[in-house]
């Protein structure tokens, strides 16, 4: 055995302790290891271990044999039955590399900076084996959560990482049963008037979440229960064609098709009034300002009860609504929009005509000195470049706003 060996096998004690000691002051959930003395000469005798196992194993790179990490998997299996937090796992794992890492330096430099190879050779085993290490420790983490928290809790949780944009999501998902998607579009369904013990909520939402196989938290109004609150939804969907041309959110048809189907069920389900709002597919990247936005276009959004068909109100819905309310975001929508046009050939100004025509082809036509098809191309082009029909209802509303907003100047 080399010296740098030599020198962590020698210190592998006392730096087991300091772990142990970095636990108790940095993971307020491992407090506990000061008073409790079995638990933590559970963990002091684990780090000693894991330590030896490294001096043992590294200097032929021999990798971690099955009964290595079925004693990893235990410990993280003992800390999920402990009722540690996901969070404070997490930090668990990150002090536990650092510390090595750190030790690791520390014996070099007590080796004058020798031994060149001997650390080449450590190097390379740790990075491979610390990562089986690892995924051996959430698989004994994950098995007991997936026990012992209930299944919407863990539904919950999910949800929770995904728009908080957490890297636990991954392993939340594999509690869950659940698969990740690349994007998602968000729904926020409005409950404003929910009286306390009017039916089990949670019973509700879980059966909700084992039907639709998708991610959704119940945000309470105010802590403590009853009254109202929302549930936020994570559905799978792709990207649509508009989007990838325009800007996120432009018709109904770019939320997923199961949407109007799981917002009917719920609403049905509670017996009270509701409202929704959802967005476009959004990368992973952007769930918190699509949770942003469906929350806006929900409380915009009118109350429909149960009996009627609901449907989720986007972003087209409410537009007015909200630009009244001086909502950022539409403003910025509305310049997306109205960047989109500008590949095609003078389509402002066709719409701002087609519209002081009353949409009537012809007159619109001759005042722009085009033929009436010249015309239905540049209303087809826009509709392929916005996802916006310019003739349909919604296509006034959004698009006349868009011309007028534009051709007066009010934007840079």
């Amino acid at each position: 055995m080399g010296s740098l060996f030599g020198e962590l096998a020698r210190q592998a004690t006392a730096n087991a302790r300091r772990e142990v000691e970095t636990y108790v002051r940095e993971i307020p959930e491992l407090g506990t290891l000061d008073v409790n003395s079995r638990a933590r000469a559970e963990a002091l005798e684990y780090s000693v271990w894991f330590r030896h196992r490294t001096v043992e194993l590294a200097p032929e790179n021999d990798v971690l044999t099955e009964d290595d990490l079925g004693y990893i998997t235990s410990m993280g299996a003992s800390r999920a039955g402990s009722g540690m937090s996901l969070e404070s796992r997490q930090r668990v794992l990150r002090v536990h590399t650092a510390l090595m890492l750190r030790e690791i330096n520390e014996a070099t430099e007590a080796q004058r900076g020798g031994h060149v190879e001997e650390l080449m050779r450590i190097m390379s085993w740790f990075a491979p084996q610390g990562e089986r290490g690892i995924g051996a420790y959430r698989e004994g983490f994950v098995t007991v959560m997936r026990r012992q928290v209930p299944y919407v809790e863990q539904v919950a949780l999910l949800a929770r990482s995904l728009l908080a944009e957490d890297p636990a999501a991954e392993e939340l998902a594999l509690v869950a049963g659940m698969e990740l998607a690349d994007h998602y579009a968000v729904t926020v369904i409005r409950v404003p008037d929910r009286p306390a013990g009017d039916r089990d909520l949670e019973n509700e939402i879980e059966a909700l979440v084992k039907r639709y196989g998708v991610p959704a938290t119940w945000y309470p109004e105010r802590v403590g229960g009853g009254g109202g609150g929302e549930l936020i939804v994570l559905v799978p969907g792709a990207v649509g064609t508009a989007r990838l041309h325009a800007a996120p959110d432009l018709a109904p048809g770019l939320v997923p098709d199961l949407v109007p189907d799981l917002l009917q069920d719920f609403a049905q389900a509670l017996g009270r009034p509701c409202a929704a709002g959802s967005t476009a597919a959004a990368p992973l990247s952007e769930l918190a300002g699509a949770l942003d936005r469906a929350r806006r276009i929900s409380r915009a959004a009118p109350l429909r009860r149960a009996s009627t068909r609901l449907r989720p109100h986007t972003l087209a819905d409410v537009f007015v609504e909200l630009t009244v309310a001086d909502v950022p975001f539409v403003d910025e929508w509305l310049r997306t929009v109205a960047r989109s046009l500008r590949p095609g050939p003078d389509l402002l100004v066709t719409l701002d005509v087609y519209y002081r025509h009353d949409m009537n082809r012809g007159p619109a036509a001759t005042a722009l000195n085009v033929h009436p098809r010249t015309l239905d191309y540049r209303l087809r082009r826009v509709r392929e470049l916005t996802g916006i029909d310019p003739g349909s209802t919604h296509g006034v509303r959004i698009l006349s706003s868009v011309v007028a907003l534009s051709l007066s100047r009010a934007w840079s």
